[in-house]
C-alpha cells in the first residue's frame, strides 16, 4: 500500500539538489519571526517625533485657537459654542446688550464692601453688608424682569411656537456679566434695541 504524503520535515533536500532542473534551497537561513516581533516591526509613530514637527504643530494649534477666539468675540457663528448659536440667541444677546442692568455693578459693589470691612467702625461694616444684600435683591429682580421681557420680545419676533428653551435664563445670566467681559462681545450700543 503506497502512501501519498508530503515528505517529512527531516527529508529536506540537501545542498545542490535540483527539482525539474531548478535548484532547491534548503531554508531561508533565519528563524521565523514571532507574532510580537512582526507587530513591533509594523508599528510606526502616527506623528513625527521631531522637535520641528512638534513646534510646527504647537504653532498651528495656537494660531487656530487665536482665530477661534477672535471669531467668537466677534460673534462669528462658525466659532460660537452651541449655547450661543442661533438667531434667537443672537436676538437675546442684542436685547440684553442694548440696556443698562444692575447686575453689571455686582462685582464693583462687592469690592466696595470688602474695602469697607477694613474700616474699623462696626456700623460701617454692618451697613455695607446690609446694603450689598439689598442691592443683590434688586439685581435678582432685574434679572427676572429682563428674562420676562426678553422672552416676550422673542415670542413677538419669532412666534411662540418656534421659541427655544432656556432663553430667559440665557438673558438673565448675560445681565450679570460686566459689559466688557461678555462673550460674544456686544454687537449693539446701549439704547439700540434689536429689530
Amino acid at each position: 500500500m503506497a502512501k501519498n504524503s508530503a515528505p517529512a520535515p527531516n527529508d529536506a533536500p540537501s545542498e545542490g539538489t535540483t527539482l525539474n532542473g531548478a535548484p532547491v534551497n534548503a531554508g531561508k537561513g533565519r528563524a521565523t519571526p514571532t507574532r510580537a516581533e512582526r507587530e513591533a516591526a509594523r508599528k510606526r509613530p502616527l506623528v513625527a517625533d521631531t522637535k520641528e514637527a512638534k513646534a510646527r504643530a504647537r504653532a498651528e494649534l495656537q494660531a487656530a485657537r487665536e482665530k477661534a477666539r477672535v471669531g467668537m468675540a466677534a460673534g462669528d457663528p462658525r466659532y460660537l459654542p452651541a449655547r450661543d448659536q442661533g438667531p434667537q440667541r443672537k436676538f437675546v444677546r442684542d436685547f440684553v446688550d442694548a440696556g443698562w442692568h444692575l447686575g453689571e455693578a455686582v462685582m464693583p459693589a462687592m469690592v466696595v464692601v470688602i474695602l469697607a470691612t477694613f474700616i474699623p467702625v462696626r456700623e460701617v461694616q454692618f451697613y455695607s453688608f446690609v446694603a450689598l444684600w439689598i442691592f443683590i435683591f434688586f439685581v435678582i429682580g432685574d434679572m427676572i424682569l429682563t428674562s420676562i421681557m426678553a422672552k416676550r420680545a422673542v415670542k413677538q419676533k419669532f412666534g411662540a411656537d418656534r421659541m427655544e428653551k432656556g432663553l430667559g435664563w440665557y438673558a438673565a445670566m448675560r445681565t450679570v456679566q460686566m459689559r466688557f467681559l461678555r462673550l460674544p462681545k456686544p454687537q449693539v450700543k446701549r439704547g439700540q434695541r434689536p429689530s
